[in-house]
């Protein structure tokens, strides 16, 4: 199997190879090491303040949205929120969940948003922002440096959904203002999904410090104490914590985030130059390195491209669901892929295209 979609994605051999092993007991200092090495990187690889914080859920990415919510926000907050694709609209859900008061701000399909739509809210008491940086349903990248000067200008607490984004595209937490970070460790992280990551600044940890969310399993102050000893509250997903440490020193060693992102950046603009013969159109003005969101022509049916891919050549792309299912299907650069591999893949589009399936 080739694996291009979005998550879970192609794992490298080192980390399978973790996979297979016994997995160990955890009350230890090994893992307690193991934990506070996993924070310190992760925490580099943001870019995030000398005194952040990280913790690791066992939960898929929705389990640190809701944590973020919950820990973070209050009824007493005013928050705005980009609900532009499915997962813009899981942050929509959980602030009405949580009667969080909001506000949707709604970019047009397939764009990022402007400064004239950010304009109307300037000065009118918000006190949260919250994104979905590489909205991956329709594989729009946001402009998060438009967001952070509109927060900075306004006082607002930003907290970015950086699931699929993370190592993909330029991100610094410091420089940005980033409150709060999100993360999960089955996209460019590139090992099986199961953890999600939440990275703090100091004003964060003082909020979730200070909040008490009706909830035992994703209180962050649980989460915080016993992190400071590289533990966590309950029992994690040790095995995969165990890979994440392996994924996260090869990044480190093989040049950190920014060799990463141009590695990434590379499998993306290959893909996207030879794909534009085929009858494909792109559906994002504003794409992450991390996905290329195709739309088929009229007649063709996406999810039929999807499962022939799959069926007859071993290869998985991403199929969309809702109302795109039948008309876009999408393409990720993120895992243990190579260029190699993109060929494959191009191969299986052009025999596509001779038998008339495109």
């Amino acid at each position: 199997m080739l694996n291009f979609t979005i998550g879970p994605v192609m794992t490298g051999e080192e980390v399978r190879k973790i996979g297979i092993e016994q997995v160990p007991y955890f009350r230890t200092p090994d893992f307690s090491e193991l934990m506070l090495e996993n924070e310190r990187i992760i925490k580099s690889l943001a870019k995030a303040p000398s005194d952040s914080r990280a913790v690791f859920l066992t939960g898929s990415g929705t389990a640190s949205m809701e944590a973020a919510v919950m820990n973070f926000l209050t009824g007493q907050d005013k928050v705005l929120v980009i609900d532009g694709g499915t997962f813009g609209h899981r942050f929509v859900e959980l602030l009405e969940i949580h009667e969080i008061p909001h506000t949707i701000i709604k970019p047009e399909f397939g764009c990022d948003i402007t400064e004239a739509q950010l304009s109307e809210y300037e000065n009118c008491g918000f006190t949260g922002f919250l994104v979905n940086l590489d909205e991956t349903s329709i594989g729009v990248l946001y402009n998060i440096e438009l967001i952070s000067r509109f927060c900075k200008r306004n006082g607002l607490f930003l907290i970015v959904d950086s699931i699929s984004s993370f190592l993909c595209d330029p991100f610094d937490m410091e420089k940005l203002g980033v409150d709060v970070m999100i993360t999960g460790s089955q996209k460019a992280l590139a090992c099986p999904p199961g953890i999600s990551v939440i990275v703090m600044n100091s004003r964060a940890v003082d909020r979730a410090q200070m909040n008490r969310p009706k909830i035992m399993y994703l209180d962050l102050k649980l989460a915080l104490k016993d992190g400071e000893r590289g533990q966590t509250p309950f029992t994690p997903a040790v095995a995969t914590l165990r890979q994440l440490n392996v994924r996260l020193r090869q990044i480190e060693n093989n040049g950190g985030v920014e060799a990463e992102i141009a590695r990434i950046a590379g499998l993306a603009a290959h893909f996207r130059e030879n794909i534009s013969r085929y009858p494909f159109t792109i559906a994002s003005h504003s794409l992450s390195n991390a996905v290329t969101p195709l739309m088929v022509r009229e007649g063709k049916s996406a999810y039929d491209i999807f499962r022939t891919m799959m069926d007859e050549y071993g290869i998985w792309i991403c199929p969309n669901g809702g109302a795109w299912k039948e008309k876009i299907f999408r393409v990720g650069h993120i895992g243990d892929l190579s260029i190699k591999d993109n060929e494959k893949l191009i191969s299986a589009f052009e025999d596509m295209s001779k038998r008339g399936l495109l």
